[in-house]
């Protein structure tokens, strides 16, 4: 059983499909949270031309909430970006420099997945 049974592992320890303790979020945090993403979802799509997808999912870890905010290019490979805040960093408030940081280097990582996948043999449409 290698030791996946609730009933494995030292004392004190979080059991197996147990939540972890200290890592949860009060309802206000979580909101607090979901308005950040948005945010970064929302200027992350304003610095990319249709076509590129931009969603966000919130999810629990292990070491508690973890936020994931990812772009789909047209053509190209899907990037994302995430982190796990802690209660106090949600207290105090991600800066706008942060989630502006996050955003510009989506769009950028996005914009070059799609350099990367068409390459230079592209004919302008015009000069």
């Amino acid at each position: 059983m290698n030791g996946n049974n609730p009933y494995a592992g030292a004392p004190g320890v979080t059991g197996a499909g147990q939540p972890s303790q200290g890592h949860e979020l009060t309802g206000e945090q979580m909101d607090s949270l979901r308005r950040v993403v948005a945010g970064i979802v929302s200027q992350t799509e304003s610095y990319l031309p249709e076509g590129f997808a931009v969603g966000s999912e919130l999810s629990t870890g292990p070491n508690g909430p973890l936020a994931t905010v990812a772009v789909h290019p047209p053509v190209g490979h899907p990037v994302s970006a995430g982190f796990s805040p802690d209660a106090d960093e949600l207290d105090a408030g991600l800066t706008d420099e942060d989630r502006d940081e996050v955003a510009r280097g989506l769009a950028a990582s996005a914009v070059f997945q799609v350099m990367n996948a068409v390459g230079d043999d592209i004919t302008p449409a015009a000069r």
